[in-house]
């Protein structure tokens, strides 16, 4: 093979590589895209008025909007902290309306590690629990010595017997529930180190469902404290 045979066969080589490597780009843009209408079309479902107000940080997407005349707000977090076996997306679940509690109450589940979406490992009391909550939650507060009513959270911790359920926090802003959405495709991030969530769309049904949760406790823990009044 001559020089210039080898000079254009390399030269072709190389484009068919910028071509290839152009056309991956593009699909991978298309199917973010995509992926961002359709989440975005679920939310409506559920937040007729949502409005897309995500700060541009990267692997977070945050709607804003009204439900049943409450303020919301859903979020979904990309995280990829190393601490993680995996890589996780979560969906963050909040009504912004004022809440009767003394300052926050953050109800973690099996906090081995740090997290993206909380500042749960920044909070400098740890609080007692009754026994009915459960067994793999850590309760901690802003104020030592701050009293919560326990007893009524208690009674609308359902959700975190099925596994998926990772915090609930509650302060005097708002109510919100963070519920792992999937982890990572094992193969493809071990491989590629790519965190990949082929099924982790969102649907209306679980998007309903955390906010009756979310808005049923605040109207709980408000009426308890104006019967206490």
């Amino acid at each position: 093979m001559d020089d210039v045979t080898s000079a254009w066969l390399a030269g072709a080589i190389a484009l068919a590589l910028i071509l290839h490597l152009v056309s991956m780009t593009r699909a991978s843009r298309n199917k973010a895209l995509a992926a961002l209408a359709a989440n975005e079309a679920s939310v409506r479902t559920v937040i007729a008025d949502a409005a897309n107000v995500s700060d541009g940080r990267v692997g977070v997407l945050t709607w804003a909007g009204s439900w049943n005349g409450q303020r919301v707000q859903v979020r979904t977090i990309v995280d990829t902290l190393a601490t993680r076996k995996l890589p996780a997306r979560w969906l963050s679940v909040s009504i912004t309306e004022q809440v009767a509690v003394p300052g926050i109450f953050d109800m973690m589940m099996r906090p081995g590690s740090p997290t993206t979406f909380s500042n749960f490992d920044h909070l400098g009391h740890t609080l007692p629990k009754p026994g009915n909550f459960p067994a793999e939650a850590v309760v901690r507060t802003d104020r030592k010595g701050a009293r919560f009513p326990q007893e009524i959270i208690a009674g609308h911790l359902g959700l975190f017997s099925e596994g998926r359920a990772k915090e609930l926090l509650i302060t005097p802003q708002g109510v919100r529930i963070v519920w792992l959405l999937a982890e990572a495709d094992r193969a493809r991030y071990g491989v590629f180190r790519q965190a990949a969530f082929d099924s982790a769309g969102l649907d209306p049904a679980l998007l309903d469902r955390l906010l009756t949760a979310a808005s049923t406790l605040r109207d709980s823990i408000n009426r308890h404290e104006r019967q206490l009044a």
